[in-house]
């Protein structure tokens, strides 16, 4: 059976993709990482089948060992699940492959188990697009089969910090001597890490950085859930199998306290509110291209109007389209 066109009914695509064609799933992707209309089309799809993967979110500063780290991590999750996703959040342009053939060759060890599907989603340069891609595509990996999702990202900036925060655990990956408490803090870690690795241990300073975790968890209000700290040397593979039981572990304590339901009910919410943010964020841009902003936006350079007069006066007229687009009947204009 061939692959569906690129510009097939969704459906027809995500059928061909829950029979295993890989293609037919690279396509679904990326039109949830353009957006748009059929982006919109196909995440909806997605979200409707009500399908659900595990997601493990690792983050950390770059030369971490992340990648290296989450090749180690594809063979232990081998073992247990059928299938695997990788999701490489990358920092450089969708169309020309950027870091997937660059950082990411430390997981090609995988290129040819059919059991492992990675993908690289581009950040583009900004966050709001990014973090509204990536529960999509994890939903659109869900609704195919996969089983379990690792979504890696490329340091510890915002970005990072909020793309991993969605998924049901989130490992934070440090190196010996990696920094004091306050830099951590102001990553907002502390708040996202529910395992931490120090990996690279056999360098030295691996105590030292253990020492210094323990005691910011020792200082933070970490709830019924103290992030463990596991020690890995991910370039030969030791200290992996810890790292995977930590995961585990945290992954049963979901499912016992009740906690992982609410968990995705308020990414869900917070996913609601950034889509939202995103069409606000359109409209803003649509009204700014407008006769009406300029001639506004001259009145208040000249003191006639203040911003704020201005602004409502705007938002008066973007009401006023909305309802002309609707109707009296409440239903849309043809």
């Amino acid at each position: 059976m061939s692959t569906p066109r690129a510009d097939a009914d969704p459906a027809e695509l995500l059928a061909a993709a829950s029979a295993g064609d890989r293609l037919a799933l690279a396509r679904l992707l990326s039109a949830v990482e353009r957006g748009g209309s059929r982006g919109r089309q196909v995440a909806g799809m997605a979200y409707r089948t009500g399908a659900v993967a595990a997601t493990i979110g690792i983050t950390g500063a770059p030369g971490a060992g992340k990648s290296t780290l989450t090749g180690r991590l594809i063979t232990e999750a081998r073992r247990h699940h059928d299938q695997v996703a990788v999701v490489a959040i990358d920092p450089s342009s969708p169309y020309t492959g950027g870091a997937i053939l660059g950082d990411r060759i430390r997981m090609q060890d995988h290129a040819l188990d059919e059991g492992v599907y990675i993908r690289s989603l581009a950040t583009r340069g900004h966050l709001g697009g990014l973090t509204v891609a990536v529960p999509e595509a994890l939903r659109v990996l869900a609704a195919v089969g996969m089983p379990l999702v690792l979504v890696e990202t490329v340091g510890v900036g915002q970005v990072e910090v909020e793309v991993a925060s969605a998924t049901d655990t989130t490992v934070v990956v440090v190196n010996p001597r990696w920094g004091d408490a306050v830099q951590a803090n102001k990553a907002g870690l502390l708040e996202v890490a529910d395992v931490f690795v120090i990996n690279k241990a056999d360098m030295p300073g691996a105590r030292e950085t253990r020492r210094d975790l323990e005691q910011m968890l020792d200082m933070s209000a970490s709830g019924d859930w103290r992030p463990p700290v596991v020690e890995t040397v991910a370039a030969s593979g030791d200290g992996v199998g810890d790292l995977w039981e930590a995961i585990l572990g945290h992954q049963q304590h979901l499912v016992t306290t009740s906690q992982l339901q609410q968990r995705r009910a308020e990414r869900l919410e917070r996913e609601l509110r950034r889509v939202l943010a995103n069409r606000i964020a359109e409209e803003v841009d649509r009204i700014c291209a407008g006769d009406a902003y300029t001639a506004l936006a001259a009145e208040v350079t000249r003191h006639r109007v203040d911003p704020y007069e201005a602004a409502d006066e705007l938002m008066a007229r973007v009401g006023d389209d909305a309802r002309q687009a609707v109707g009296p009947t409440g239903g849309e204009r043809g």
